[in-house]
């Protein structure tokens, strides 16, 4: 790979990785609701997910997508569902905080909904994030198929690619954990964190409109 091409893969991985999507829209606040510690573990889970994309990308899965209109569709349908219902449960989050400023620690029936994301969870929705389809195929396509030499291409790459897709969602997540205080408001209201929560609940909202329309 010579350094034009080394330079135009820089540039697309910059603008793709670290663009509003639905990866950053929740590592941001899953910080501001919960803090670092937690975001963390879907901050590392996007480019575990997203490598396993480019890999099965390599070996002619992203070419099945294009060739069979149903799969896409299924794959578009689901990914929208689940952006919608990302959405609905971050529109629906209340404060983390009692009037002490103080972290809700025991249940009780004040205790507030949880933006809870398994690491599995955010493996496998890369799988239906058309952005990250997008960006594989991109990828493949460009720098890796059709190639004198895919596997070295690939070895370059696929760890290039796993630091953007770490260190972008991290940025957006450190973003979301400076917010978190005052997020909270005076005397933890959270009253701020609750209108915060409803415009990441739009972005992905019009994220999802944006995939049902490509």
């Amino acid at each position: 790979m010579n350094w034009q091409e080394f330079t135009a893969l820089l540039v697309l991985a910059t603008a793709m990785s670290f663009s509003p999507g639905p990866n950053t829209t929740v590592s941001a606040a899953l910080a501001a609701n919960h803090g670092m510690k937690r975001a963390l573990l879907f901050v590392c889970a996007v480019p575990v997910g997203w490598g396993l994309l480019l890999t099965v990308c390599v070996f002619g899965l992203g070419a099945l997508l294009l060739a069979v209109p149903l799969l896409a569709t299924t794959v578009k349908a689901i990914g929208v569902g689940y952006l919608l219902f990302l959405a609905f449960r971050l529109a629906k989050l209340k404060s983390l905080f009692h009037r002490s400023h103080m972290p809700i620690e025991s249940a009780s029936p004040d205790r507030p909904a949880r933006l809870d994301i398994s690491f599995m969870e955010g493996v496998a929705m890369q799988f239906v994030n058309i952005k990250a389809w997008m960006l594989a195929l991109s990828i493949v396509s460009g720098w890796i198929a059709g190639r004198a030499n895919p596997g070295e291409r690939f070895a370059i790459v696929l760890p290039l690619m796993l630091a953007f897709a770490f260190f972008s969602n991290l940025t957006y997540a450190w973003m979301g954990a400076l917010l978190k205080d005052w997020l909270a408001g005076p005397a933890g209201s959270g009253r701020r964190l609750r209108w915060f929560n409803r415009g990441m609940a739009v972005v992905l909202v019009l994220t999802a409109f944006w995939m049902a329309t490509i």
